[in-house]
């Protein structure tokens, strides 16, 4: 993976802080990349599927370890980049859903839009937002994401 562009940092900084700001002393917490989090994870470490999303969000204390995430989380959030292909998002979007990932975003900044998928089992309700819109954040109750300053450069 190609190193994030100064755009794409700009977007993960606003983006954690705004989710940082909102669990400020409740139990979920966040975890900007690099942060390790173990989708199927064993006690014995024999499934490597390791993924580092770009945001990742931990609300079940027992999955927080020193190497990482133990187990899917409830909210991991993807940048774009233009080293990402469609093939490498299929697969990330198919191993999120069967993880147990409740909510996937993923945020392209050539374009200024978020898509939001909410996973219930095989299914996903998939939604698409603008720049100027403000997102709720579904496993978040009571928080919105406004993309505008998000998306702001």
């Amino acid at each position: 993976m190609s190193a994030p562009n100064a755009y794409h940092q700009s977007i993960l900084v606003e983006l954690s802080r705004q989710f940082a700001n909102f669990l400020l002393g409740k139990q979920c917490k966040v975890y900007p990349a690099p942060y390790d989090v173990r989708l199927f994870y064993k006690e014995d470490e024999s499934d490597d599927t390791v993924v580092q999303p770009d945001l990742t969000i931990v609300c079940d204390a027992e999955k927080r370890g020193k190497e990482g995430c133990r187990g899917a989380p409830e909210f991991v959030a993807e940048i774009l980049s233009p080293s990402n292909n469609a093939i490498e998002m299929q697969r990330k979007f198919e191993v999120y859903r069967d993880s147990g990932v409740s909510e996937y975003w993923i945020l392209n900044s050539e374009y200024k839009t978020l898509t939001v998928y909410l996973f219930d089992g095989e299914k996903a309700i998939t939604r698409t937002y603008g720049e100027n819109d403000t997102v709720p954040v579904t496993t978040l109750k009571g928080l919105s994401i406004g993309l505008n300053s998000v998306f702001a450069e």
